[in-house]
């Protein structure tokens, strides 16, 4: 009987350890795979600079008129040029 009840207590630690190794794991895991995906989240859908046409987050742009800008200056720019051509 005592070598049951051995047998047990360790089946359980061990149980235990490897539940604890693998809850480490999962958590090591899920903070290197959020480190890599930063700078492309999901949600934050991309668009294009008008004016120099370099692609921004969308929350990093200024909208005017319908088009994006990646910059004041270039914002200034376009609205300019096409001000004159009308």
């Amino acid at each position: 009987m005592n070598l049951l009840l051995i047998r047990l207590i360790i089946f359980a630690v061990l149980f235990f350890a490897g539940l604890k190794l693998y809850r480490m794991y999962r958590e090591w895991k899920q903070d290197r795979d959020a480190d890599g995906r930063q700078d492309a989240s999901p949600g934050n859908p991309m668009v294009r600079c008008a004016w120099c046409k370099v692609h921004l987050p969308e929350n990093d742009a200024l909208r005017e008129k319908g088009e994006w800008f990646c910059s004041p200056d270039h914002r200034d720019k376009y609205l300019a040029e096409s001000s004159s051509e009308e």
